[in-house]
Formats: structure tokens, C-alpha cells, sequence
């Protein structure tokens, strides 16, 4: 009964953080947008059982396509290839976003988060280099991969074949607990934050495309 109240302590904790992390995001202009017939998150099964993560309506698979039809005559939905492309430009002109919905073996994730295109051109990119440099060691970018696939544990993660001892482990532990791709929430045990796996994803998808 204790260990279910402290998951249900750390479940609430990371709900506030998000929403924390949300506010922020609108008080710089920052955009989240969800279709206006997305389900309430409030009483959306699995809304509580991935805590951070933003409710986003059942959608069809993504087709890969190659010229893009013109948004004004091709309704959103499953005959359109760009259905996303396409619903995005028609809701919010000039926004870029990155969306998933899946299934992981910490539970389901339905996250979604956009900005507007010239907000990000007009920041500056040199802050962005530290969370970029943490993923970019081989061993470091695994660890990210298998405690998605489910190794939560410093045990479980010594086994892998890029380290070559418990020191290196917590090197590279440290470098992407401080960069917000893994968290801790007791001793010797790590997890991806639901609001970092899509990101993830998306970020592996741009390397091997």
C-alpha cells in the first residue's frame, strides 16, 4: 500500500510539473494545440496512467507522401496523406509540431506540443546545444533506448555492451538526468519522462531519415 501512495505521489508531482511547464509555454507564446473533438484529458482512460502527457484524439496512421495536395481542397482524415500537414495550416498557420500517440511498457502516451515557426528562428539556438550534446554519445543515446524498452534499473543497464564499468554507467546517467531525458525517482532506478518520448522518437526519426 505504501510504494501504490508513492506512485500516486510521484504521478501528481510530474501532472504539476507538466502543468507548470505548460503555463510557461503559453506565457511565452508558446502554442499546444488539440482538436477541438479531442476527449476531456480529465476523464480520458490512461490520462492519470502517464502522468505529463497531453490527451490527443485517436488519429489514422501517418502515410508517408511525397508532392502535397493543396490544403483548401483536400479534407483532413484518412484519404489524405498530409491529413496533419494539412489540419495544422488550416488551425494554426505558421506553427511546427511534433505528436505521438503509442504504446509504451510504462503505459500509454497521447503527447502533442508546437511553436510558432518564427518564435524559433528568432531565439537563440546556442541554448539548445546542451540537451542535443547529452544524446550525442553512442552509449548514452542506448541507455535512453533500453530504459524505453523497459531496463529501468542500474542493474539491468550494466548489462549493456557499450560500458565498461558502473563508473561510466553513472557518468552517463548523470549527463542525461541533468538534461531532462531520464529521471530518477528513487535511488538506482531510471525512467524516460512521458513528455520526453515523443520527442525521443521524433529526434531518431530526423537522424535516420
Amino acid at each position: 500500500m505504501e510504494s501504490e501512495n508513492e506512485r500516486a505521489i510521484e504521478r501528481r508531482l510530474a501532472d504539476l510539473e507538466h502543468e507548470v511547464a505548460r503555463l510557461s509555454a503559453l506565457a511565452e507564446g508558446r502554442i499546444d494545440v488539440v482538436p477541438s473533438d479531442a476527449p476531456d484529458p480529465s476523464g480520458a482512460p490512461g490520462s492519470s496512467d502517464v502522468p505529463g502527457s497531453s490527451e490527443l484524439a485517436d488519429v489514422p496512421d501517418v502515410q508517408d507522401a511525397g508532392a502535397a495536395p493543396d490544403a483548401a481542397d483536400t479534407p483532413a482524415g484518412a484519404d489524405d496523406p498530409l491529413w496533419f500537414v494539412n489540419e495544422l495550416g488550416r488551425r494554426v498557420p505558421g506553427a511546427v509540431m511534433m505528436a505521438g500517440a503509442l504504446d509504451t511498457v510504462s503505459g500509454p502516451v497521447r503527447w502533442q506540443y508546437g511553436l510558432m515557426a518564427d518564435g524559433l528562428l528568432s531565439q537563440d539556438w546556442s541554448d539548445l546545444a546542451r540537451p542535443l550534446e547529452a544524446l550525442g554519445h553512442p552509449a548514452r543515446i542506448e541507455l535512453v533506448r533500453q530504459v524505453l524498452r523497459g531496463a529501468h534499473t542500474t542493474a539491468e543497464l550494466l548489462q549493456l555492451e557499450h560500458l565498461a564499468s558502473s563508473g561510466q554507467l553513472y557518468h552517463h546517467l548523470r549527463q542525461l538526468v541533468t538534461a531532462g531525458w531520464l529521471v530518477s525517482p528513487r535511488r538506482g532506478y531510471y525512467e524516460v519522462p512521458a513528455a520526453r518520448v515523443v520527442p525521443l522518437l521524433v529526434l531518431t526519426m530526423i537522424a535516420s531519415s
